[in-house]
């Protein structure tokens, strides 16, 4: 059985390598210190396999990536100094296993190949974001083969899924392995940095590193992502994943040193693997998540991987059997709308029957948008509103749009809208809307009808 036997986060300035700063490095004297710490230490552990997670490397949109070349080599030429050069050997079976967790859990990777970067005209070298950290590595442990890799632009907590895949992967292989999350910090953090300045820069910075002092996963994954685009930063997403291969771990936290005289933040900290505690966040997370929308999200993801509406699954709610109700499926991406269709008054035998349909429905069928992609379902947010009985309204003053929602009608007419839309916070506002979507005109006899929902929303972490 593999064995995760330490994992860092490592800033990647090239100007801390004294072949690039020919004594300007100096001003990071604390950053250079902690860097040498830490690779004494990785010596120590003599891992055979170090993974590094880099901003620099081959990032894509809506994928993470690794790289599947035989050997990984670079220098560091393009700042002034050809001569810091290395060529690694892939720990491909490594890589492959990790790829093979990763795709189970739906998320999407590429390999990045020869033919890839054939195709598609990519740099072969390895970057400064992997080339700086290994370094300082190298000078005190240089026999370990390298496994490179790059986060995407997906969700924080698929990128922390991401880090449980790699964990896994370890798990399986007979491998020891260190884990290194490449990443500077806020590159606003001085008057004098060459990115601007903002004072909530140093905010990022400590926040963050505070967070990770004391190990609070949910809370990094919850961080302010204002606050984080703010900051201009480059190594968060790369500390999703670190804290990802940590799930479950006992783990003693130490941040080494915090400095930025150049106006980019350079954060090094350590995280020691002490035991295993048997319960992961993930696993939590599943436990405690809501079957409605939980079924909901099964049906689109299975519906989008093989073309037919997946089966009612045993092991539901005994209500969900039983139960008969209308339904509304809403789908949200990046906090927009993506999909939203439902049923007023059941039309299947049950509300699961219901859910699935309608997920289906929300994804493929709202004329409002394209239908939903594959390489989009890591990115996409669910709720789930079961309808009670609509009930008549003789006055507008029955009404509230943050409790009921309305249904409009007039012959074969009809518009409905859900009760507590962000930016629908008037009576007038939500008939408006609730007519229109009819093609009924204000000044029409029309009759109203209101009902609540029992609300059913994704557990964000």
């Amino acid at each position: 059985m593999g064995e995760l036997v330490g994992c860092y986060l490592m800033p990647h300035p090239p100007i801390i390598v004294h072949e690039v700063g020919r004594g300007e490095e100096r001003k990071i004297q604390k950053t250079i210190d902690s860097l040498e710490n830490i690779s004494q230490e990785i010596k120590q552990k003599w891992p055979d396999t170090v993974i590094v997670i880099t901003p620099h490397g081959y990032v894509f949109k809506d994928a993470v990536s690794i790289t599947t070349l035989p050997f990984l080599e670079g220098d560091l030429s393009q700042f002034g100094a050809r001569e810091v050069k290395f060529k690694f050997e892939n720990d491909l079976d490594l890589a492959r296993e990790i790829v093979e967790e990763t795709s189970k859990r739906n998320i999407p990777i590429v390999e990045v190949s020869e033919e890839l970067i054939k195709k598609y005209v990519l740099p072969k070298k390895l970057d400064h974001g992997t080339i700086v950290p290994l370094y300082f590595v190298t000078k005190q442990y240089p026999d370990f083969k390298l496994i490179h890799m790059s986060y995407g632009f997906l969700p924080f907590e698929k990128l922390y899924e991401f880090g449980v895949a790699i964990k896994d992967a370890i798990n399986r292989s007979s491998k020891r392995v260190v884990f290194i999350a490449s990443g500077d910090l806020s590159h606003k953090l001085t008057p004098n940095s060459p990115n601007g300045y903002t004072p909530k820069g140093e905010v990022f910075d400590k926040t963050l590193l505070q967070l990770l002092s004391e190990m609070k996963v949910e809370e990094i994954l919850k961080m302010d992502e204002d606050l984080i685009e703010e900051a201009a930063e480059c190594g968060f997403r790369s500390v999703c994943v670190m804290l990802g291969v940590l799930d479950g771990y006992e783990v003693r936290a130490n941040v080494l040193s915090h400095e930025g005289p150049f106006g980019v933040g350079y954060g090094v900290a350590k995280f020691d693997v002490t035991g295993y505690k048997g319960t992961s966040l993930l696993e939590r997370f599943s436990a405690e998540e809501d079957p409605y929308v939980k079924l909901a999200k099964e049906s689109l993801e299975y519906y989008v991987k093989y073309g037919r509406p997946m089966p009612v699954p045993e092991g539901l709610p005994e209500e969900m059997y039983k139960r008969k109700a209308g339904v509304f499926v809403t789908l949200h991406k990046k906090g927009e709308l993506r999909g939203c269709i439902g049923t007023v008054v059941p039309q299947k035998k049950n509300v699961a029957e219901e859910i699935i349909r309608n997920a289906i429905s929300a994804g493929f069928e709202d004329p409002r948008f394209p239908p939903v992609r594959e390489e989009e379902l890591p990115e996409i947010e669910y709720s789930v509103d079961v309808l009670m009985p609509p009930q008549p309204v003789k006055s507008k003053d029955e009404l509230d749009p943050k409790r009921y929602g309305v249904i409009v009608r007039k012959g074969f007419r009809a518009g409905l809208l859900l009760p507590d839309i962000e930016g629908v916070d008037t009576v007038e506002e939500q008939l408006s809307i609730a007519l229109r979507k009819a093609g009924i005109r204000p000044d029409e006899d029309y009759t109203i009808e209101k009902f609540e929902v029992e609300r059913h929303e994704q557990r964000v972490f």
